[in-house]
């Protein structure tokens, strides 16, 4: 087997209705500029409030895709 390299970013995704829905954006926008996303794992959760309401959630998250170039 070959032997690859995956370099891990951080996201956070955002959204008026859930957490999921949340880390689904996060993913979705990832995926239009990263090739061979791998792994997303879910590292905090958190809400934005205004005048005592939930305002949005929030997901931030950790993506790995395969590393194939130089920085």
């Amino acid at each position: 087997m070959a032997e690859s390299v995956y370099k891990v970013i951080e996201l956070v995704g955002t959204s008026s209705e859930s957490w999921e829905k949340a880390t689904a954006a996060a993913v979705s926008r990832a995926a239009e500029s990263l090739r061979d996303l791998r792994i997303a794992e879910v590292s905090e959760l958190d809400v934005q409030i205004k005048d005592g309401k939930i305002e949005s959630y929030r997901a931030k998250i950790k993506v790995s895709f395969k590393y194939e170039g130089k920085d």
